[in-house]
Formats: C-alpha cells, sequence, structure tokens
C-alpha cells in the first residue's frame, strides 16, 4: 500500500489511542455493519484503500474534524501518548513532512545524543 495509505492508518490509530479507544469501540460507533475490528486494524495499518465515504465516517466515530487527522505535527504534544510505539509513530509522522536534508539532520543528531548518553552512563557505571 502506499505511505499516504500508512500515514492515514497510523494517524487513526495515534488519535484513537490517545482517545482511550479499542478498535472494537470504534467499529461501533461507526454504526455500519461492515465494520470490525478487523477492518479498522487493516485501515490503521494501511492495508486497506478506503474511500473518503469510509473515511468520513472513522472521523465522525472518532469526533475528529479533517485538520485534526491531517495536522501530524499537533499530536507530539498530546500528553496521554505515552507507550514507546505511539512516540516514534509520532516521531516517524514528522519526519515524513521535511525535506531528506531535515531528515539526515535529525538522525545525526539523534545518533550523537544517544552516544552521549550511553557514554555517561558507562562513566556512571557501578562496574567502572
Amino acid at each position: 500500500m502506499s505511505d499516504f495509505l500508512k500515514l492515514v492508518g497510523e494517524q487513526l490509530r495515534i488519535i484513537r489511542i490517545a482517545k482511550g479507544l479499542s478498535q472494537e469501540e470504534v467499529a461501533e460507533r461507526t454504526g455500519k455493519l461492515g465494520f470490525s475490528k478487523g477492518r479498522i486494524s487493516n485501515i490503521e495499518n494501511g492495508q486497506s484503500n478506503i474511500t473518503l465515504n469510509t473515511l468520513e465516517i472513522l472521523m465522525k466515530a472518532l469526533d475528529i474534524a479533517p485538520e485534526e487527522l491531517f495536522n501530524f505535527q499537533k499530536l507530539s504534544g498530546v500528553t496521554d501518548i505515552e507507550e514507546k510505539n505511539l512516540m516514534l509513530d509520532i516521531h516517524r509522522s514528522l519526519l515524513r513532512e521535511r525535506n531528506l536534508d531535515e531528515v539526515k539532520y535529525v538522525v545525526r543528531i539523534t545518533k550523537d545524543f544517544l552516544e552521549t548518553i550511553d557514554s555517561q552512563t558507562k562513566k556512571n557505571s557501578p562496574n567502572n
């Protein structure tokens, strides 16, 4: 599937989890027979090419506006999102909007930062 489908799917999943909803609850909120936990999972994983009508149904089920769905930077400030995978997904979404040089810069800075942390941890280790 396309990167766009994956990105929209990730965004829907991040919003769903931030709202404390399960995939089953979202499926129930649609009020449609064709929606199941499995279908929601396929959409969130970017494995289903959905229509705009389906996207609108999901947005209503999640009680979000289009600008909330497509504002990837806004989600980085959601305080309820603490799980590591969610934070990585947000980070990935933010980086997708940047050009290649900016992404390379972020990767380089992140690597340097982590190496600094690792070296500090080794210095403070009781075995040293």
